[in-house]
Parts: structure tokens; sequence; C-alpha cells
């Protein structure tokens, strides 16, 4: 026998009890208040679904059973905070946490190392003068887990003939977001030209572009943030240079990565009113000194240079730059297990794997 109870927010209950037929009973249960709950005779509580809004509390004396699976059957989606059985090698506790599933326990307590790492998403491209700001970056260290396979997904660069954004870079569960275009905002943000403010860059990740200057009828453009500094600002007779990239000694030399793109010319009846500025250390492409902008360099997430406008005519920015993972490992704990191709080499006690396609590594 089975019951079906209705339980009003008041107190108090309505409770229906029929034999176990194929009979349908139907209730009403009111949209303002009260919670229906289905109960077996022994008091047991059955839902396909719940979600618990306050605080949740076990009070028995005996024990919660979680979800439990292969390795294969967990959630097609994972968050933070989510824990289950995982049924794999003898069975052990996981939890979800930065983009992993971590192992609790698996018999004795589990062994990790930890690794460095450096992610840079895709420079954005450069506009007709304006510098593009480059790809965020990031960089820290962090615990990882034998067996577990960690992807990365490598941003492209901004193409020049569309002015658009950097592509994201994803590793262990982070954005690094692709830098601005023109006066837009992203992991560095775009120098700004014409009546558009600069773009912003990303807390953490990059910088702000540069300012334009009008000056007499003519535009000299600011240059594109970089992670290492702001974009510069125009000035008169000078647009401004790409902003510093941030330097890295991941791979055992130390290296800028990240550098915004220069703005560009502006010549108007064999007059130069502003000039082409260099691009930021770190890859950023330099300004059009009278053709289009500089392409940044590859894998570096440099922005594109800004191209030159002549006697009011357009010239294309430069392309941004791809971006990069690159993993420092300790070579005692490297395990070799990679896919996309990336570059491996040594540096003292460590691995240097450097991924410039999208991959993974199974630690």
């Amino acid at each position: 026998m089975s019951q079906l109870v209705f339980q009003a927010t008041s107190g108090g209950s309505i409770t229906l009890t029929g034999a176990n037929t194929a009979t349908a009973y139907n209730l009403t249960v009111p949209a303002n208040n009260g919670t229906l709950l289905i109960q077996d005779s022994s008091g047991n509580l059955t839902v396909t679904n719940l979600t618990v809004t306050g605080l949740g509390q076990f009070t028995s004396t005996g024990a919660v059973t979680i979800s439990g699976g292969t390795s294969a059957q967990r959630p097609a989606t994972s968050v933070n905070g989510m824990i289950r059985y995982n049924t794999d090698s003898g069975g052990f506790f996981e939890g979800y946490i930065a983009g992993q599933w971590i192992p609790f326990t698996q018999g004795t307590p589990t062994t990790y190392y930890t690794i460095t790492y450096l992610m840079i998403a895709g420079g954005g491209s450069g506009n007709v003068n304006a510098g593009g700001g480059a790809g965020g970056l990031i960089t820290n260290s962090i615990n990882i887990y034998p067996a577990q396979v960690y992807t990365f997904v490598i941003g492209a660069g901004g193409v020049n003939t569309s002015t658009s954004n950097g592509s994201n870079t994803t590793a262990f569960g982070l954005t690094a977001f692709g830098g601005g275009s023109s006066s837009t905002n992203g992991g560095s943000g775009g120098g700004s030209y014409g009546a558009a403010s600069y773009g912003q860059g990303t807390p953490g990740q990059g910088n702000n572009g540069g300012n334009y200057l009008y000056q007499g009828g003519n535009i000299a453009a600011g240059g594109g943030g970089g992670a290492g500094g702001n974009g510069a600002d125009a000035t008169s007779g000078q647009s401004g240079a790409g902003g510093i990239g941030l330097v890295s000694a991941i791979t055992g030399t130390s290296t800028y990565y990240a550098g915004g793109g220069g703005g560009g010319a502006w010549i108007a009846g064999g007059v130069t009113y502003a000039a082409a500025a260099s691009g930021g250390n770190g890859g950023g492409g330099g300004g059009g000194a009278s053709t289009t902008g500089g392409n940044a360099t590859s894998n570096t997430g440099g922005g594109g240079g800004g191209g030159a406008q002549i006697n009011y005519g357009s010239n294309y920015g430069g392309s941004g730059g791809s971006g990069v993972v690159i993993l420092s490992i300790p070579t005692a704990s490297y395990t070799g297990t990679v896919t996309g191709s990336p570059t491996v080499t040594t540096s003292g006690s460590f691995k240097i794997v450097k991924f410039t396609v999208s991959g993974s590594y199974t630690a």
C-alpha cells in the first residue's frame, strides 16, 4: 500500500491511502503553498530530482548513499562541488573542483604532483589606426592527479580583415579571454580610434587599451593593451604604442608574452599627422607606417598592429597572435601521454610541454 501526502505550509496534512491497484487517484495541489510528497508504507520518500535551497541535514545514525558509477558515467555537465562514488579501480570517492574530478581516496591516500602552467588566449586584430589588445594571460601552479586527463583549447588570433577579438583559451577549468580589437573589451582591451573609448582589459589577465587624440581633423590612435601594461595614449603627431607584455621564465628562459599592438599612421596630402607606433614586447604587431598593420607573433597572444590611414582611405590592421598553453612538469612525474603533438623539451629537472594547438595531457 502507498500513500499520497499533501503537507500544508501552515501544518497538518491530507493523506489519500489506497490499495495497490490500477485505479487512479487525482489530487489538485494549490499553486501558492504546500509540498507534495510521495511516501510508501514504511515512510520512505522517493523523488526524481531534488533541489534544496536552504541547509540540508541528515540526523540518523545510519549512512547516506551518494551517486555512483564509472568514470564514463560522470555527469555530462559537471560543476564545482559535486561528489560521487567512482566504481572504477576498486572504488573511490571523488569531487569536482577547478575543472577536474579529483579522487578523495583509492584504498590509500591519493598522490598528486604539482605543475606550473602558462595559458594565453588569442590576441585581437588591429583596426584602421588602432592597435589590438593582447589575449588574456593566466599563470599559476596546480596539483594534478594520476590517470586524470587534462584538456586544453587554444584560442586563435583575431583576423585582420574582420576586425575581430581573439578567441578564448581554456585549461584546468579556467578561461583566458581573447584580446579586444579596436575599442572592444577582452583579455586586454583594444586601443581607441575616432569617437570610441578604449577597450578594457580583464582584471588578472590583461590591461586597457590607449586613448585616441583628435587633432585638426586627423586622428592619432591608441595602442592595444598588453598583459604587463596599458596601451599608450596617442599624443600630438604620434599614435600610441602597444602595452608591454608579461615576462615568464616557465620554459627556463625569461620571455615576454601577450604584448599589445601599436597604433598606425595617419597621412593626408603627403603630411604625416600621426606616426606609426611599435607593438609591445611580447609579440604585439607594430602599427602600419604606410600600409597594413603588422601581424602579431604566433603563439604569443600578441595584439595586431593598427593599419595606416592615408588620405582618408583604409588599410587593414594586423592579425592577432594565436594563444598557447605551456606546462612545466617534474621530469620524474611526466607520463608522456599527450594529444595535439605538443613540443616537449627539458629545462633542468622539468619537462616543458608547449601546446600550440588544442590537445590534452594524461597525468
